[in-house]
């Protein structure tokens, strides 16, 4: 199977996709709207124009079995090619988008594709088209615990500080720094906030393990995918309730979501009373990398049995017309 991967840029996520697919003996491809994206330097208009003609261009010259949309921005893209069957996967910041025409878009795309694809409960309850939820995996052997002591060795920082982890760019406006800084200081406990913006993906677990707390205050999100990989090193998250959340890690021991300031706080204090972790590696049983590929992939046979079959009778069809039409004359 040979399958042509339309992404505007890329993310951790969509690449352990790839991995995990190219294991299970998927041959992929994968291209991207020109440009380099940068959230204070977004692309124009004009580099999606340009993207249009490099899907034809591939879809002419390449022996693709599908395509395969990531993100909403790219489905007239994915749409627009005429011979081969689509599958469209949302990542929650289209779907889920305060911006009205980006939203349009994506149901659109999810309605008129072969197969639409959520990552969590918190976006099937949105979308009201047909769709599977293949949540994103979590490579477990990755994000692991490991001892604090030895993981603030490795980041360089003090043994003894007590940190909150903020585990995105802080100008981020939908993150919503500005509330972190406000439930740190409103817990009674010495605690520092802590950043991470930028570093390579494979330092994470350290960053996680060094820290007492993760700490999410985001005003919307289709995930966050880091409230699970926190959980995967049993490290305890105070969140605002938001994405998947809630059912990700709302029974977990000793992680609090909520939208409440005063009770963000508290669960902060109640984290470090005692040097708490959780025991979130349990409540991710079941969203490995593995479970991933493998629906993904029964995903894809099911749209090109669909489409086979589809074929077929449509053959069908038009020979018993053009023998009615031959009996007639």
């Amino acid at each position: 199977m040979h399958v042509l991967h339309l992404i505007t840029s890329t993310r951790s996520f969509f690449e352990q996709q790839i991995s995990v697919l190219e294991a299970r003996g998927v041959e992929c491809t994968v291209i991207g709207v020109p440009g380099e994206y940068a959230a204070d330097s977004p692309r124009t208009p004009v580099d999606y124009l340009r993207f249009y003609p490099t899907v034809l261009s591939h879809v002419r010259s390449g022996d693709y079995d599908l395509i395969h949309g990531h993100y909403g921005l790219v489905a007239p893209f994915a749409l627009a090619q005429p011979t081969r069957p689509v599958v469209m996967s949302l990542w929650g910041t289209d779907l889920m988008s305060d911006m009205g025409w980006l939203e349009t878009v994506s149901r659109y795309g999810a309605r008129f594709a072969d197969a639409a694809i959520v990552p969590s409960p918190a976006m099937s309850r949105e979308l009201d088209v047909d769709h599977v939820e293949i949540p994103f995996g979590v490579d477990t052997e990755q994000f692991r615990p490991v001892p604090r002591g030895e993981a603030r060795e490795r980041v360089g920082w003090d043994p003894d500080e007590r940190i909150a982890l903020f585990p995105y760019d802080p100008d981020r406006d939908e993150k919503d720094y500005p509330r972190a800084e406000r439930v740190v200081e409103r817990a009674d406990a010495n605690l520092e906030l802590r950043t991470v913006d930028g570093v390579p993906y494979e330092e994470m677990p350290y960053y996680m393990n060094a820290s007492d707390v993760l700490l999410v205050t985001s005003k919307r999100e289709a995930g966050p995918m880091v409230v699970k990989e926190a959980a995967a090193c049993n490290v305890p998250t105070v969140s605002t309730d938001v994405g998947f959340v809630r059912e990700a890690i709302g029974d977990v021991d000793n992680c609090i979501v909520s939208d409440s300031d005063a009770e963000l706080a508290a669960g902060l204090e109640s984290v470090l009373d005692g040097d708490r972790r959780s025991n979130g590696r349990e409540a991710i049983d079941g969203l490995s990398l593995e479970a991933m590929g493998d629906r993904l992939l029964e995903c894809y046979r099911d749209v090109l049995e669909r489409r086979g079959r589809e074929t077929a009778e449509l053959t069908v069809d038009r020979t018993e017309e053009g023998e009615e039409v031959s009996h007639g004359v």
